[in-house]
């Protein structure tokens, strides 16, 4: 099951711009799982945005690549009050942030999990809920929660 850990949490980023955004998800994975290179991971994410925006809209991003070498999906959640560009879909700023890393040679785990946390970014109730969270338990609640 894909969880969020507490490490893996930034209540606001301090980022501005969306290279500057997929370093700081990165480095704050890289912080919980030292044995993932954080600038070949920011490549695997460079190179999935170049594929498209994973600026999906409503103010949510949900950076994701399979990464060489993770034995296990890692889970990464980012908030910005004020906003970053990022190419989403909607050309609106992003403020919620998951970024999703998988092992390669799982591609179901990797799509059921980029499905939940979709699901669970759709409604409308739990962006507001992200937005206006004061510390990072409330966060881990919605994550780790069971899903519909």
């Amino acid at each position: 099951m894909l969880t969020l850990g507490h490490q893996c949490i930034i209540l606001e980023m301090k980022s501005t711009g969306k290279d500057e955004a997929l370093k700081e998800l990165a480095d704050t994975i890289h912080a919980s799982c030292r044995d993932v290179d954080p600038a070949m991971l920011l490549t695997v994410l460079q190179e999935r945005e170049q594929v498209g925006s994973t600026g999906v809209g409503n103010g949510v991003a949900i950076p994701h690549a399979k990464v060489p070498g993770l034995d296990h999906p890692v889970l990464c959640f980012g908030r910005s009050s004020a906003g970053i560009s990022f190419e989403a879909i909607d050309n609106r700023p992003v403020h919620l942030f998951v970024q999703i890393l998988s092992p390669t040679g799982r591609p179901d785990e990797y799509l059921r999990s980029l499905a939940r946390i979709s699901r669970l970014l759709k409604k409308e109730a739990n962006r507001r809920f992200l937005m206006q969270a004061t510390d990072k338990e409330q966060i881990l609640a919605l994550f780790n929660s069971p899903q519909e």
